[in-house]
């Protein structure tokens, strides 16, 4: 009975799986197969040329309009078919697609290889026809996903039907890309071969077309030796390929040598300082809201506010003073030293020059805008502005000016500090008491350390801020900070003494002058703003750094120019810079100590590298400060700074002789800073102060200042009132530089003794 059963239940599924319904259920799958494919194809549109398709150079202006480069994420020129040898057109399709002239876009054969090569983990395959490659490039992204591949397929049909061969072709080979930043045969061929795509060789447009299966490790100069194997099994399949197509004849083919391709170039227009400059403007664009993306797709017009005679000034007065002197090829040592500059006008902004270093192909870091030198006692200046600005005061209550009196011992312990700290000056070399003047002409650290913590640490970190330093994360809230401890580029030290320049009217550098694209306009860096500090305040400080060039530490950027700047050297040695101010031009000069022969660059120090001993800012630095500045202002000016009167006696204490403005006993003998042909220094005597008024003159001392100086805490009592007591100006004592390798000790609450 139960063998019947069996039979009824092998029927019942013989019914249900014969070969009509099978066969029936095999052509309804098809059918919908196709009416979905079918539905695709009519969802699916051609769409618009992708972004990088459609990508064009970015043109980059002098402040006269010059072109200064042309530049853009995409190196392709299009060229017509054409102009392309017919056995180089032919190279190609033997390498990608040897159907390509009798396809219609699409090999379902090849693609479904692919796909299976692909699921089966036997690596990623294309598979594809130069027609999908070609939507692929104009059309599509270069994403390996299921999604794409189908828009491929179907957007290569309707190409196909809509385009010639010949036009696809075209397409193909101007879109795809050959390695080395290169997009289009044209700019293969110039990169690769040094020559145009209509005059490529068989050879050469064989080698090309190989390069597009894996084009950097195909690349010839740079491949392994595994990668050159293959790219030569690669360019003689090639060339069988055409032979077999009847393309090439045998004989020929049979006399065919590798054309070894050269070795690569810089993409051209950047060597040099236009690099740099490109990169900042990039940089300053993104700040201003432009995307990178949209830098990249090209079609902006930008123009600066570079000067084309002033760039080639501050590049010809490092030259000079720095690159002539030294030997990078044959010195390890010289070859560590770092040049940035960064000059702007102290009335508009405009960042007028730059120096970013020995080059952008060979060191790719800007030395112009990089943050992370320390700008050491260029800081000072800053110091004093928050005093003057704050009114601030002494440790015994003396309004803080130019002739206020401080101790200018080497080591002296800071009063007042919640940190125990004792700044050794350069050599430590001691002063006794000193004026502020005198105290900024020699860059003195112990008396900087004292006035910071006099003012307030947190006020002179605002007043910095407001002069336009950067964000000021990294400055650290002790007396260590007066030597510029923080890091800084000579673009923000540009920065910051052009506001002082301006008396206090912020001025925020600006590189790009106007951003024009064919769909919109970008709106540049406001570059003059608010009163951020007082005038009586900016012009005390340009008074004070009147008196380093004159009488101090920056002598070497003296000339026939009236001018205020500052020196400094930082902690090790490690950057050593001068920035100051005509009243036309602000320009900030640094040397870094940067070692790049291993993996990662290092900061070391500049002693015994451009010079026996420490490079201290007021040499290599003010002498190309000098020498640009001379050549910027046509060898000299006559400007000179208006400064509001009564700041000469601001905060005045009895000013030990010697001091502030020197008589012309006092003035040192100089070296030449330049050659013969330097002008003579302008007189150092300054003008006599007019009577002031009462909006501007300082507090009346309540003792007679001539006779019984207030005593500071911790200075000497008494105070010498003739020349033979007082040390004179020495310009030979160096810069005092930052803090000379003494660290501050860590945070604690206990009071100095």
């Amino acid at each position: 009975m139960g063998r019947p059963d069996k039979k009824a239940k092998k029927r019942g599924i013989r019914r249900l799986f014969t070969w009509k319904k099978i066969l029936g259920t095999l052509f309804a799958f098809c059918l919908i197969g196709m009416g979905a494919l079918y539905t695709v194809y009519l969802l699916v549109p051609v769409p618009s040329a992708n972004a990088e398709a459609t990508m064009q150079s970015n043109i980059y202006q002098y402040s006269n309009g010059k072109i200064l480069a042309r530049t853009g994420e995409i190196n392709r020129e299009i060229v017509g078919l054409e102009k392309i040898p017919l056995p180089v057109q032919r190279a190609f399709v033997a390498a990608e697609n040897k159907t390509f002239y009798k396809d219609n876009g699409v090999d379902i054969k090849g693609t479904t290889r692919a796909a299976w090569n692909t699921l089966t983990g036997q690596g990623k395959q294309g598979g594809s026809t130069i027609t999908q490659q070609y939507v692929k490039n104009f059309y599509l992204s270069q994403d390996q996903t299921a999604t794409r591949k189908l828009k491929e397929m179907v957007i290569a049909v309707k190409v196909d039907e809509e385009m010639s061969k010949s036009d696809i072709l075209a397409g193909y080979i101007n879109t795809s890309y050959y390695g080395r930043s290169a997009y289009g045969i044209q700019a293969a061929a110039r990169l690769y071969y040094g020559t145009d795509a209509a005059e490529l060789t068989t050879a050469q447009g064989a080698y090309l077309a190989s390069l597009l299966q894996a084009p950097n490790q195909y690349d010839w100069t740079s491949a392994s030796a595994t990668g050159r194997k293959l790219v030569e099994e690669r360019w003689n399949y090639v060339l069988d390929n055409m032979v077999e197509m009847g393309w090439l004849p045998a004989a020929e083919r049979a006399g065919l040598k590798f054309p070894v391709p050269r070795a690569p170039k810089p993409l051209p227009g950047m060597e040099g300082q236009t690099g740099y400059i490109v990169e900042a403007a990039n940089q300053e664009l993104m700040r201003q809201g432009v995307s990178e993306e949209d830098i990249k797709v090209g079609g902006w017009t930008i123009t600066l506010n570079i000067d084309e005679r002033k760039q080639k000034d501050l590049v010809a007065a490092v030259d000079k003073e720095l690159e002539a002197k030294i030997d990078r090829k044959g010195d390890k040592k010289a070859a560590t030293v770092q040049a940035g500059a960064t000059s702007v006008d102290p009335k508009t902004g405009a960042v007028v020059a730059m120096y970013g270093g020995i080059g952008a192909t060979e060191h790719w870091m800007s030395n112009a805008t990089r943050r992370d030198f320390q700008p050491a006692s260029t800081f000072k200046p800053i110091v004093l502005a928050s005093a003057i600005d704050n009114r601030a005061t002494t440790q015994d209550g003396r309004e803080i000016g130019l002739r206020t009196v401080y101790d200018g011992d080497s080591k002296r312990p800071v009063v007042g500090s919640e940190i125990p700290y004792a700044p050794e000056n350069e050599d430590d070399h001691s002063y006794g008491p000193v004026s502020v003047q005198r105290a900024t002409d020699k860059s003195i650290n112990s008396v900087y350390a004292q006035m910071i913590v006099d003012v307030g640490v947190e006020k002179t970190k605002k007043t910095a801020l407001a002069l336009g330093m950067k964000d000021g994360q990294d400055f650290d809230p002790t007396p260590a900070m007066a030597l510029g401890t923080m890091g800084a580029s000579t673009l923000d030290m540009a920065g910051a003494y052009a506001t002082l320049d301006n008396h206090g009217v912020k001025i925020t550098p600006a590189l790009v002058k106007t951003a024009q694209h064919r769909d919109r306009q970008v709106e540049t860096v406001r570059q003059t703003g608010e009163q951020v500090i007082s005038r009586r305040a900016a012009d005390t400080v340009t008074q004070a750094m009147r008196g380093v060039v004159e009488n101090g530490s920056g002598y070497r950027a003296a000339g026939d120019y009236e001018a205020a700047g500052k020196t400094g050297t930082s902690e090790n040695n490690r950057s050593a810079w001068f920035v100051g101010y005509t009243p036309e031009l602000v320009t900030a000069i640094g040397l870094f100590g940067e070692d790049t022969s291993g993996k990662i660059a290092e900061q070391v120090t500049l002693t015994d590298t451009i010079q026996p001993g420490r490079a201290n800012g007021g040499r290599i630095p003010a002498q190309i400060w000098g020498e640009y500045t001379e050549r910027a202002l046509n060898g000299g000016s006559d400007a000179e700074f208006d400064l509001e009167t009564g700041v000469y006696d601001s905060g005045r204490d009895a000013e030990p002789t010697g001091t502030g403005s020197p008589t012309a006993t006092e003035e040192p003998t100089r070296e030449p800073t330049r050659t013969a042909t330097t002008p003579p220094a302008r007189t150092t005597t300054a003008p006599t102060p007019p009577p002031t008024s009462p909006t501007t003159a300082p507090p009346t001392p309540t003792e007679d200042p001539a006779t019984t100086p207030p005593t500071p805490t911790g200075e000497p009592t008494g105070e010498p009132t003739n020349t033979a007591t007082v040390q004179p100006p020495d310009p030979e004592v160096p810069d005092s530089g930052g803090d000379q390798g003494i660290r501050p000790p860590a945070r604690t609450t206990q009071q100095p003794r």
